[in-house]
């Protein structure tokens, strides 16, 4: 079963500076990718990208941080588009999120994903048949 990943979870993956976060939510990418499972869409890589080169302290270099890019780009990445928008105006509507949050969870709608993994909303929160888990409060085991 496809899972959806925020830019949180990948930005922490390479984030030295959160040693537990980096471990829990390089854990989780490990799995994803093991099972294939691993969904996303082109906003979460622009995110990833901007945070990594220009957030994080130290940042990740540009070129380390193209290549994860070209790498997650295999997760079959939703492109942002008109019915996707109208798609994220509903989920905005139906559940009060921000517009970037719908976003991201309209995305993972379009992709089948049951579960989104995220930090950025309320663990367990069902929104409209995809679930938030909590990447540092659950294992990759406990999401099948």
């Amino acid at each position: 079963m496809p899972v959806f990943v925020d830019a949180n979870v990948l930005v922490y993956a390479r984030d030295s500076s959160e040693v537990e976060k980096q471990r829990r939510a390089s854990a989780w990418v490990d799995e994803l990718w093991r099972r294939r499972s691993g969904r996303l869409s082109t906003q979460v890589l622009y995110e990833y990208y901007v945070t990594v080169t220009r957030k994080l302290v130290p940042g990740l270099p540009v070129a380390d941080a193209r290549s994860d890019v070209r790498d997650l780009s295999r997760w079959q990445p939703v492109a942002l588009d008109e019915p996707l928008i109208e798609l994220a105006w509903g989920v905005q509507d139906a559940h009060h999120l921000s517009f970037w949050d719908s976003l991201v969870v309209a995305a993972a709608r379009q992709t089948g994903c049951a579960h989104l993994l995220t930090e950025d909303l309320q663990d367990g929160q069902d929104l409209g048949g995809t679930v938030v888990v909590n990447p540092f409060v659950h294992e990759p085991d406990q999401v099948r």
